[in-house]
């Protein structure tokens, strides 16, 4: 049996429009059968009274056949009435002037009940078939989600029923969150443990984190922990343009919560409707600002006792109410970060166990390789494996289907579709060559992981570079080297083109390196003249956005640029050195890059092997 929420939703949805279509052809039918029957064909000619009475007397016609007011006429030599006329039948036949010795007449049984009906029913069906109509229009309206006259109810979705539930034994990784969401779990499952105590079970979580982390999931592993309903909605779905629409789906929300309570409602990306108050353009009255009042109240209004737990999820925290984050509203906040090695490669087993690996697939490495990658690149990492095995007719996702599908999510798929003139193919294999070659001297960068002349997403080439281990922190020397192999590309067209020859190839780099180096002195407080101090610029309200306002003075912004300058001019020196220092090894690897299009890590140190800075260069 299919327990399955939504797939159940969407048959239940599907029954209702096969009983809609129903009804409609059931209606559409009545009102065919009432056209026919009161618009019937009739075969028979209407004849003036006097025209009938006249030829009847004169014998032309075999018999007459008296219907009410109707007179069915059969002419001689006809075996059925062709003729009708019609008289009072309050009067008789004979004083109409008809000689009943020349013509035979009949009369056809009347049944006053049967009639007095018949007027009924004439009356009262077009009544009944008006109303079906309007009873379907009204219906119609008023069925399904997405209809005008439901707008004011909640548009949570219901689970809690099936029987695959998830647990927190289904989701590898976030063992601190999983942690501190199994309280919330003892909380529901067993309250009088804790009331007992005088401890009050929190109204509400907040899930904390980058996108894809897995906040949803966990939310639904603790509602299959405690066993409970758990209703879900987003935080844009509470928003229309009716005011008043989105504080009545709270309402109707924590209503339905509470007649299931104990219960769990998840409310994902809060801050579409969580922001703070005061922050936009409508005043203190607009929609969005009602809904959020009424989501406050609701958490923390005169009703106790009610066992029912707010989790939302959001990675923008910081634009968040304060009045949501006080105790009383969301008590607690699980912060659920990106995986660490021992993660990643617990999340690519769950992700790659239903599928055929072959033995040569090495999950540790490629776990080690995808730093700063969140649980849903990893499973696009193994969907995408399983897609190009597919596409290759393998048996088995082989180590290369794993290593396309990685660089694939990472960097963008390969276009070699793309024609190139040789011209082109050279620029571009000395620039990759000149940010290997920096990127490979200095001794604080990350080293080659993979380099391509092959255009890839948007780029003309590829410079991989890949940190060894898990970074938490970046220190000033390594933020330097990043900006010199950056620089790296721009300085060998340079030096090998001349100056006035350098392309268009560099404008990403440029782009990257600027907010590296912008970054460096605002926020990370790097500069040498602004050192240790770092510049609020946007705290992503709406205000800021508008007026661009900072809290720093003019002659302050001019010291920021000309420290992100020198910091960019410094890189660009570094680069230089190193690569004319190194010029043979420059040519080795744009070579090679000709001749295989892509080098690996392997061949490019040993290409690059002997390579490093001159003699009484300084390297900072």
């Amino acid at each position: 049996m299919d327990k399955n929420p939504i797939r159940n939703n969407r048959n239940s949805n599907n029954n209702k429009g096969v009983k809609n279509i129903g009804f409609a052809i059931i209606v559409i039918l009545l009102a065919l059968i009432i056209f026919a029957i009161y618009n019937k064909p009739s075969n028979l000619k209407t004849i003036p009274l006097t025209q009938a009475i006249s030829q009847s007397n004169a014998g032309k016609y075999k018999s007459i056949e008296v219907n009410g007011s109707e007179l069915d006429i059969t002419p001689k030599g006809q075996s059925s009435p062709t003729l009708k006329t019609y008289t009072d039948p309050n009067t008789s036949l004979k004083s109409e002037g008809f000689n009943f010795n020349k013509v035979t007449v009949s009369y056809k049984p009347q049944s006053s009940s049967a009639s007095a009906w018949l007027t009924i029913g004439e009356s009262v069906i077009p009544v009944i078939i008006i109303a079906g109509v309007l009873f379907f229009m009204l219906r119609s309206a008023q069925g399904g989600q997405n209809q005008a006259l439901s707008f004011g109810k909640s548009r949570a979705r219901l689970y809690g029923n099936e029987k695959d539930k998830a647990t927190f034994a289904d989701i590898a990784g976030s063992d601190e969150a999983k942690q501190d969401l199994s309280e919330v779990v003892e909380f529901l499952k067993y309250p009088k443990k804790f009331s007992s105590l005088g401890a009050r079970i929190p109204k509400g979580v907040l899930l904390v984190g980058p996108p894809g982390t897995g906040k949803t999931m966990l939310s639904r592993a603790v509602a299959g922990e405690a066993n409970v309903p758990f209703f879900s909605i987003s935080g844009s779905e509470f928003v229309e343009m009716f005011v008043g629409v989105g504080a009545s789906r709270v309402r109707d929300l924590f209503a339905k919560a509470k007649k299931n309570a104990p219960c769990i409602i998840f409310i994902d990306e809060i801050d579409a409707v969580g922001r703070r108050r005061g922050s936009g353009m409508g005043g203190g009255h607009d929609e969005r600002e009602q809904t959020l009042n009424q989501i406050l109240v609701e958490m923390d209004g005169f009703e106790q006792g009610q066992n029912v737990i707010v989790l939302a999820a959001t990675n923008r925290a910081d634009v968040l109410d304060p009045a949501l984050l006080r105790p009383g509203r969301f008590d607690r906040r699980v912060n659920i970060g990106l995986p660490d090695r021992k993660e990643r490669e617990a999340i690519l087993k769950v992700h790659f166990a239903k599928k055929p690996l072959a033995k040569d697939v090495d999950l540790d490495a490629l776990a080690a390789k995808s730093a700063g990658s969140s649980g849903a690149d990893l499973a696009n990492i193994a969907n995408e494996s399983a897609i190009i095995a597919a596409r290759n007719n393998h048996h088995q996702i082989s180590q290369l289907d794993v290593t396309e599908a990685f660089e694939r999510v990472a960097i963008g798929p390969e276009r070699k579709s793309k024609v190139m003139t040789e011209g082109d193919k050279i620029t571009t294999a000395y620039h990759e060559a000149g940010h290997a070659l920096v990127g490979h001297v200095l001794p604080d960068s990350d080293p080659v992981h993979k380099v391509t002349i092959i255009p890839r997403g948007g780029t003309g080439g590829v410079t991989w570079f890949i940190p060894p281990e898990d970074r938490v922190y970046v220190s000033l020397v390594q933020f330097k080297d990043m900006l010199a192999r950056g620089m790296g590309g721009r300085i060998a067209e340079e030096v090998v083109l001349g100056a006035d020859h350098i392309t268009t190839g560099a404008g990403s780099d440029l782009q990257h390196a600027a907010e590296v180096a912008r970054d460096m002195v605002v926020n990370q407080g790097m500069g040498k003249q602004l050192r240790d101090q770092v510049f609020k610029t946007d705290d992503g309200l709406m205000l800021d956005k508008l007026v661009h306002e900072r809290e720093y003075s003019d002659d302050t912004a001019k010291v920021i640029d000309r420290e992100v300058e020198s910091l960019i001019t410094e890189a660009a020196n570094r680069a230089r050195i190193v690569i004319k220092a190194n010029r043979d090894k420059l040519e080795a690897l744009k070579d090679k890059l000709l001749e295989k299009e892509t080098v690996d890590a392997e061949e490019v140190a040993e290409i690059l092997k002997g390579a490093s800075m001159p003699k009484g260069a300084a390297l900072y």
